[in-house]
C-alpha cells in the first residue's frame, strides 16, 4: 500500500497506531506480555481483543517494536542484559525509526488493501494478502532474526484468508510472533482462537481517556468523563465524538427529553432539521447511535435504581431518574430501544426523509414515557 493511500486501521484525525508513543490504560495487558517474554514463555500468536478503539492496534505495534528491538541476537559483552521492565523503545532506536517509516524488513503488516479497479479500500482481507506472508517469512528467515506479523483486523479476513493463516498458526515459523487484532473474536474460526493466547484490553477510564486524547493531539472541547461514558472507554469512538460534536449533540438530546413525558415540539423540530442538513449523513448515523445509547442508559437506570456514572451531559442523571424510576420502566425502555433502533436502521436503508425519521423516533419515545404503546 502506497504511503498516501487511505489506511483502514487509522482513525480520522488521530495518529496511526505505529505513531503512538505510549499506550494508556492497558498496563495489565502489557505486564502480561512482558512477563511471558521475560519468563521465556512467549506465545507465537497473540489475539488482542476488546472494544474497537481501546488500543489493541497500538499494543500490537508496541509489542512488535519491542520484540524486534530486543532481538535475542543482541547479547551484551558481560552476559545477558537485565530483563526489560516495560515495552518502551526509544524513538531514536533504529527499529523504531524504520517502523515509523514503514521500512522495517522484519515486520509484516496485513490489512485491507486498495482495489486497483475501483481505487477504493476492499471490504475484506483476501487470501492473496495472507499468502504474500509466505514470501516474507521465507525471505526473512535467512538472517535468523526475530520477525513480527500484525493483522488488523483479523475479523476482516474472508474464509480463504482465515484458512491460509490457520495453516501458518498450526506450524508456526521459528522466531515469528503473530499479533491478531480482533474486535469480535467470536466471529473468528475456533481453530484460530485456540492457537492464540488471548489478551483482552478493557475500556479506558476518564483520566486515561483524557491523557490518550491529549497524546493524540485531540482538542476535547468538553468533559473527559462524559467522553469516556459516551464512548464506552474507546479512544477511537471518543475521537469520532469530538470530530462530530458528539458531546453537544448528546446534551441536546438530554435537554429535549428532560421534561418527559412531554417534549417541546420546537426543540424536536430543531433536532430533526439538524439531521436533515445537507451532508449530515455522519451526524444522522451518530444521532441514531446516541438515541439508542440514551435509551439503554434509561433501561440501566430503572434496572439498577441508579443512573450510570459519570453523567454524559449536565442534567442527565436527573432526566434518567425521572424517566426510569423502576424495573417496569426499565423493561419499557429496553423494548423501546429495540423497536426504535430497528425502525431507524430500516428508515436509513430505504432512504426515508431524515427529519421525518427523527421526529417519528422522538414521538415514539414520548409515547413510551407516557405509558402508551410505541
Amino acid at each position: 500500500m502506497s504511503e498516501d493511500a487511505p489506511e483502514p486501521d487509522r482513525i480520522e484525525g488521530a495518529p496511526h497506531p505505529r505513531e503512538t508513543s505510549r499506550l494508556l490504560g492497558q498496563g495489565a495487558a502489557e505486564a502480561a506480555f512482558l512477563a511471558a517474554y521475560n519468563d521465556d514463555r512467549l506465545h507465537h500468536a497473540w489475539l488482542l481483543t476488546g472494544a474497537r478503539g481501546v488500543g489493541k492496534a497500538t499494543f500490537a505495534w508496541r509489542a512488535a517494536r519491542f520484540l524486534l528491538a530486543h532481538d535475542e541476537g543482541d547479547g551484551g559483552m558481560f552476559g545477558a542484559p537485565p530483563a526489560p521492565a516495560s515495552l518502551d523503545i526509544a524513538p531514536g532506536h533504529p527499529v523504531a525509526r524504520r517502523m515509523l517509516a514503514r521500512s522495517e524488513p522484519q515486520l509484516f503488516h496485513i490489512t485491507r488493501q486498495i482495489n486497483e479497479d475501483t481505487k477504493r479500500l476492499r471490504d475484506v482481507i483476501r487470501a492473496e494478502d495472507v499468502r504474500s506472508l509466505h514470501n516474507f517469512l521465507s525471505l526473512s528467515s535467512a538472517d535468523g532474526g526475530r520477525r513480527a506479523v500484525i493483522i488488523d483486523s483479523a475479523d476482516e479476513m474472508n474464509v480463504t484468508a482465515a484458512n491460509s493463516l490457520l495453516k501458518m498458526l498450526e506450524e508456526p515459523p521459528a522466531r515469528t510472533t503473530f499479533f491478531l487484532v480482533s474486535h469480535q473474536p467470536s466471529g473468528l474460526l475456533p481453530t484460530i482462537r485456540s492457537r492464540c493466547r488471548e489478551l483482552r484490553l478493557p475500556p479506558l477510564g476518564a483520566s486515561d481517556m483524557e491523557a490518550a486524547l491529549a497524546q493524540a493531539g485531540i482538542e476535547q472541547g468538553g468533559d473527559a468523563g462524559a467522553l469516556a461514558a459516551l464512548s464506552g472507554g474507546s479512544v477511537g469512538e471518543a475521537v469520532r465524538l469530538v470530530n462530530l460534536g458528539g458531546l453537544a449533540l448528546y446534551a441536546q438530546l438530554v435537554a429535549l427529553f428532560a421534561a418527559l413525558p412531554s417534549v417541546n415540539r420546537q426543540d424536536a423540530l430543531a433536532l430533526a432539521n439538524l439531521a436533515a442538513q445537507r451532508g449530515a449523513e455522519e451526524r444522522l448515523t451518530l444521532l441514531i447511535w446516541m438515541i439508542e445509547l440514551m435509551l439503554g442508559r434509561m433501561a440501566q437506570t430503572g434496572a439498577t435504581a441508579a443512573a450510570p456514572s459519570p453523567e454524559a451531559a449536565r442534567g442527565e442523571a436527573a432526566m434518567l431518574a425521572r424517566a426510569a424510576p423502576d424495573l417496569a420502566a426499565a423493561r419499557a425502555w429496553a423494548d423501546c430501544a429495540q423497536d426504535v433502533g430497528a425502525r431507524m436502521r430500516h428508515g436509513r436503508a430505504v432512504n426515508l426523509d431524515p427529519a421525518a425519521l427523527v421526529l417519528d423516533t422522538v414521538f415514539r419515545i414520548e409515547k413510551t414515557a407516557a405509558g402508551q404503546p410505541a
